[in-house]
């Protein structure tokens, strides 16, 4: 088992979870982050910490398709192990429904 980053991260970017990861599993794109699943160690830590509920495990049904983005995503953007502030529009797009399709970028973000 492993913890997967789902749509509402998308233009929220809440970065609690990177802060409290004990493995620096967290990489991260221009606006969301993923988790490598090979490298999580399933401790669960970081999905309480998550403001916008945006972090499951993967035995949650329906998320194959979000297991498959965070390993594609983690295998080419940077790591990142430093929180930072949330994205400026993270407030008015927390529960927006259909994130994915109008908003997600594969573009790398900053890494530390």
């Amino acid at each position: 088992m492993t913890y997967v980053v789902i749509e509402n991260c998308i233009k929220c970017k809440y970065m609690d979870c990177v802060e409290v990861c004990p493995v620096d599993c967290f990489y991260e794109g221009e606006n969301m982050l993923v988790i490598h699943p090979d490298e999580c160690i399933d401790c669960g830590v970081c999905e309480p910490e998550c403001p916008a509920e945006a972090i499951k495990p993967d035995t949650e049904r329906g998320l194959e398709k979000w297991l498959q983005l965070n390993l594609d995503m983690a295998r080419s953007w940077p790591n990142v192990t430093v929180k930072r502030d949330a994205l400026p529009e993270a407030k008015a797009f927390d529960g927006k429904p259909g994130k994915f399709d109008a908003y997600f970028s594969a573009e790398p973000g900053k890494g530390d």
